[in-house]
């Protein structure tokens, strides 16, 4: 009997489910928007109910703050999250208890960067960060998850203000910190200073080179922090072309020759994975992992 494999891509906006083969080749993908808990998780049970016969695992790679600690009595749970209406939701529970089959929970970013760790060869040690909406980021050192009583919030470290946003004292857009990354460089930010969506900004506008400086000093804190081999940008703000080269040129000029890094052409790049794939091949491998243990 074939094995299939589940991944549950648990956004903030939409959840995307799908199922793949022993090969990681999807079978079957579906999208729809996270709306109420219940109606949201309801139509995922439905999605995985008909390959329950053949599935073997399933990886859920979810919007935090999670709860990834197997100990806690909170394990599996969406914590404080400024999503409304999803704050201390048993995730995991919900759908684990529709299936026997092991589950394996982690955050989406961390999905993301073993993705994308499977297709780089010889990376073993990878930093992914997703920039849209809010910010996050997952980190891979030796194959293995960074992250020890719970997962890394990476998006909400502080970083040093734009002079721009210094003198129109701009703080960011986050409810919870004023200063942080997420608040600086997720795509409210572009809208909250011009009053105009991120996509419909020009690219000559100078805002662009106030969200690569905030982005390059996120590149900056993982070269520090994690010595990876590769940095990568995912999300809607870096599907903007002209992005990526702004970021490698603030980042040499902020790391300042300090730490000997690979070519920046090679070393900060875009997901390798085309459509945001790189969620639903990291939760395929890991649904296979949990169900081999």
């Amino acid at each position: 009997m074939a094995k299939l494999y589940g991944s549950v891509e648990a956004g903030g906006t939409k959840f995307v489910c799908a199922v793949g083969d022993e090969d990681f080749q999807i079978v079957e993908k579906v999208q729809f928007p996270t709306t109420t808990p219940y109606e949201t998780i309801e139509r995922t049970v439905a999605f995985f109910k008909r390959f329950e016969e053949d599935l073997a695992g399933v990886a859920i790679g979810s919007f935090g703050p999670i709860d990834i600690d197997p100990n806690s009595t909170t394990y599996g749970y969406i914590t404080k999250t400024p999503k409304e209406h999803w704050s201390n939701v048993d995730l995991v529970g919900l759908i684990s208890k529709e299936f026997k089959v092991p589950f394996y929970f982690t955050t989406d970013v961390n999905s993301s960067a073993y993705g994308e760790a499977m297709v780089r060869t010889g990376v073993d040690s990878l930093v992914y960060y997703t920039i849209g909406t809010g910010i996050g980021a997952g980190a891979i050192q030796r194959g293995e998850f960074i992250g020890g009583t719970g997962h890394t919030e990476a998006g909400h470290t502080y970083v040093a203000v734009h002079p721009q946003d210094r003198a129109n004292d701009f703080v960011g857009t986050c409810p919870f910190h004023n200063g942080c990354l997420e608040g600086l460089a997720a795509g409210p930010s572009l809208e909250a200073r011009t009053g105009t969506r991120g996509e419909l900004i020009e690219q000559n506008s100078t805002v662009w080179d106030v969200q690569a400086y905030y982005i390059a000093q996120a590149a900056v804190q993982a070269t520090l922090l994690y010595r990876p081999q590769v940095i990568v940008f995912g999300g809607g703000v870096m599907a903007q072309e002209h992005m990526l080269n702004r970021v490698r040129e603030k980042f040499e000029g902020l790391m300042n020759d300090y730490l000997p890094t690979p070519d920046v052409r090679d070393y900060i790049v875009t997901p390798a994975i085309a459509e945001n794939g790189s969620a639903t091949l990291g939760n395929f491998a890991l649904a296979k992992k949990v169900s081999e243990r």
